[in-house]
């Protein structure tokens, strides 16, 4: 605050509170009070000691809200109400030429006898501080951790280093371009304006914290969407041209009798193309021909598959990203134009938690999931049915467990547990990632492909089928189907 509106703020308190009684105190937060003394036009005392805005006036507040607003009081509040409580405000001065402002007050003891004692709010920017001094102008509690000589407890007060001593000659002030004096204006007391001002800046400063948080996710889960949806290009390149695996089956069933084979190459004439022209292809040089034919049928089969459900993936990716740009624009126009009405809208009703929170049961008591022990002590989940894979996955798992499932056939899910949060060895995500391709319909194949992720990068669609699940961002391995670590605990 400038010192200037401080010292018309005290005139107010002045002419408000001398002579009167202090009753409750309130902690609003860690570092604001709202202190009573039973005025019932002007309301209370509000101090806070916030180095962001430490600032001293009265406040008008119905009681209830202010009841509903307290935290639980610190010891300082203890140390206040037992000090102070019931004490008769005998004065409220500022130092010259400094934001500090003493509330001296008279208390009577127990046997009567009035003893003096003072409360300092100390509104000076990164040393405010709020302190609790006795008779003799000792400190003997601080609301804030206090640092430098005079400020600790026990220590006779001294206002913060390198300010001026509280009797120094008053000086002309050069006020700080940022802190202007409040205006009265139209509200009935300099209070009522500075009360109004630090309500509106509050509000802007929690519209730019929710704006910032909000648009921050937007543009991660955007950002997320994107990435998937480059992953799953990639997986469609890798997949290949799925009718040029099925026209070569076709061509080397159709020259079974005049093929010619020279080790790991046979050619073979293109009945598909204009005058036959003679064609080269790789074979396994130890496998027939109609074997290979039913390799190339085989790939063609599942690179169909793997086309058709990436393409849907996709075209749903993009509907998404689609939504998520526009929710960015609206929420960048919504920030410009400071407008909360839109910003409430925009975030929508908050999630609310149940009154009791589902408790994740341990995994060796879910049917089903069977455990296992990797070769660097890491324990592996691996679920059967689609139930059981929903469960040990979005009841089970935890944010940062490693998460595997075969990329093109239906399998169990598999869960890599990981209770320390650190990298787990590649040596465990292989072995893993074994067990997901050998407890999957693609078990009996010589190589299959496993996505694996972190649990907090899943998600399930909204009415989705037992099993399925969203991935916003997913790496890939390829491995052998194979059950190669030994098994901990069966529960079926």
């Amino acid at each position: 605050m400038n010192q200037q509106t401080i010292e018309e703020i005290v005139k107010e308190i002045t002419g408000h509170l001398s002579g009167r009684f202090l009753g409750r105190i309130f902690q609003l937060s860690p570092l604001s009070l709202a202190l009573d003394f039973g005025l019932r036009d002007t309301g209370y005392l509000f101090i806070s000691v916030d180095p962001a805005a430490p600032r001293i006036y009265l406040i008008e507040r119905p009681s209830r809200q202010m009841e509903k607003q307290a935290v639980t009081p610190l010891q300082f509040v203890q140390a206040m109400r037992s000090s102070l409580g019931g004490g008769r405000l005998l004065s409220v001065t500022k130092d010259v030429s400094e934001r500090v402002v003493r509330l001296s007050f008279s208390v009577e003891d127990e046997l009567g006898e009035s003893k003096g004692a003072a409360l300092v709010a100390q509104v000076t920017g990164r040393s405010a501080n709020l302190f609790l001094l006795d008779r003799d102008g000792r400190i003997t509690h601080a609301l804030r951790s206090p640092k430098g000589a005079g400020q600790q407890i026990g220590e006779q007060y001294q206002i913060p280093a390198g300010q001026t001593p509280p009797d120094a000659p008053r000086k002309l002030e050069i006020l700080n371009e940022q802190e202007s004096p409040l205006v009265k204006g139209d509200f009935p007391s300099l209070s009522a304006a500075a009360d109004d001002y630090y309500l509106r800046r509050e509000s802007a400063a929690a519209f730019a914290a929710r704006s910032k948080a909000s648009l921050g996710k937007t543009k991660k889960e955007l950002a997320q969407a994107i990435k998937l949806q480059n992953n799953l290009r990639k997986d469609l390149a890798t997949h290949g041209d799925s009718e040029q695996h099925k026209r070569y089956g076709d061509l080397l069933l159709a020259n079974i009798a005049n093929a010619t084979r020279d080790g790991n190459k046979v050619k073979l004439k293109d009945y598909y193309s204009d005058d036959a022209p003679e064609i080269e292809i790789e074979v396994d040089e130890n496998t027939s021909l109609q074997d290979e034919a039913a390799r190339y049928f085989a790939r063609y089969t599942k690179a169909k598959r793997a086309t058709e459900e990436i393409n849907a993936r996709l075209t749903q990716l993009a509907q998404t990203i689609t939504r998520l740009e526009e929710r960015k624009t609206e929420l960048e126009r919504i920030v410009t134009a400071r407008d909360e009405t839109a910003l409430a809208l925009f975030e929508g009703p908050g999630e609310t938690q149940p009154a009791n929170k589902i408790k994740r049961r341990p995994a060796d008591k879910i049917p089903g999931v069977r455990r296992y022990r990797s070769s660097d002590g890491y324990e592996i989940l691996v679920g059967r049915a689609a139930h059981t894979n929903d469960q040990l996955t979005f009841r089970v798992a935890r944010p940062h467990d490693l998460w595997l499932h075969t990329a093109d056939y239906p399998g169990s899910h598999v869960v890599i547990r990981n209770h320390a949060r650190s990298e787990i060895p590649h040596r465990t995500i292989i072995e893993a990632a074994q067990l997901a391709a050998k407890f999957s319909q693609a078990g009996n194949d010589s190589k299959v492909t496993v996505h694996y992720t972190q649990r907090k990068f899943l998600s399930k669609p909204k009415g989705a089928a037992p099993g399925l699940v969203r991935m916003s961002t997913v790496r890939t391995i390829v491995v052998e189907p194979v059950e190669n670590v030994p098994r901990i605990h069966d529960q079926s």
